[in-house]
């Protein structure tokens, strides 16, 4: 069974063209009735199934194709997008559960595994889980492994205070949510200094306050200095004049209210009204903010 991608071992790496459980960019050789077959390199020709086969496409185009393996361990083509790729973390859910582990729906026809032996807390149907998605040393076969610390890098963090990332929150902890940082390293949003509910599972982009010692990295959810405020008093000033000139918003609305509408933190929309103010392009009425009418 497993001939068929012994490439994939240590031993054949240097002739491997393509990888499996990621996204490659493939040419089609040739058309057949049940869909169109894909230049592997060492691999061999790898069926691309009609349902995913784009209109047109013909041999000799080359095709963005996600690669893993069907229900009968045999590498297959797909152009839907997979909610992980090999060597991520994602938030996914249980579809199903044998006496084998547990199965998570990553948006392909054949479910992702997680063996028991992978999971921290037995996984039930319904519920989802962070997980980190590998490709099995023994078997390899896609699989994906909730015992996330044993996937984080090592290695100490480059980045510099200011730095914007993606973060993908983890869990809940005493001191603030911990979170995946561009799919590597540890991080930690202070609770504190949250302007707005975090939960397991959310996509964000936030900003390194520093990197620690330890190589964890302490973030924030708002770009840090004055650079942030001048960057949202700009936005806000635009809102305004979009709005006719006047709007009810002022230092006394909900901080929901002002994220729902501006993604900020009250503190920095009070910071940007300031300032606004300071540069005399707005007034504060009994009713909001209206800006001043600039001399011709």
């Amino acid at each position: 069974m497993w001939d068929k991608i012994v490439s994939l071992s240590p031993e054949n790496i240097g002739e491997q063209t393509m990888e499996l459980g990621k996204f490659n960019t493939l040419k089609v050789v040739k058309a057949v009735d049940f869909g169109m077959y894909l230049d592997g390199g060492v691999e061999g020709e790898i069926l691309l199934p009609a349902r995913y086969v784009p209109a047109g496409c013909k041999p000799g185009d080359e095709l963005r194709v996600f690669i893993y393996l069907d229900n009968e361990e045999r590498l297959v083509a797909t152009t839907l997008t997979p909610r992980v790729q090999v060597g991520e973390f994602a938030y996914l859910e249980v579809n199903w559960v044998n006496q084998h582990g547990a199965f998570l729906d990553w948006g392909l026809m054949k479910d992702l595994f997680v063996p028991f032996a992978e999971q921290k807390l037995k996984m039930q149907v319904g519920k989802s889980y962070i997980v980190h998605a590998h490709v099995d040393e023994e078997s390899f076969r896609i699989m994906a492994s909730a015992k996330v610390e044993r996937y984080l890098s090592k290695e100490t963090p480059t980045y510099k205070a200011g730095d914007e990332v993606p973060v993908l929150v983890w869990q809940k902890t005493d001191l603030g949510f911990k979170v995946i940082v561009d799919n590597q390293f540890a991080g930690l949003l202070y609770e504190n200094e949250l302007f707005r509910p975090l939960h397991t599972g959310m996509e964000l982009t936030a900003y390194v306050k520093q990197v620690r010692p330890d190589g964890k990295i302490d973030l924030m959810l708002q770009k840090p200095g004055q650079a942030h405020v001048e960057d949202f008093s700009s936005t806000l000033l635009d809102y305004i004049r979009e709005q006719g000139g006047h709007t009810t918003f002022n230092d006394k609305s909900p901080a929901d209210e002002i994220y729902d509408t501006f993604g900020v933190s009250k503190k920095t929309f009070k910071r940007a009204v300031g300032d606004l103010y300071k540069k005399r392009l707005v007034e504060l009425t009994e009713d909001g903010i209206q800006l001043v009418k600039q001399k011709e």
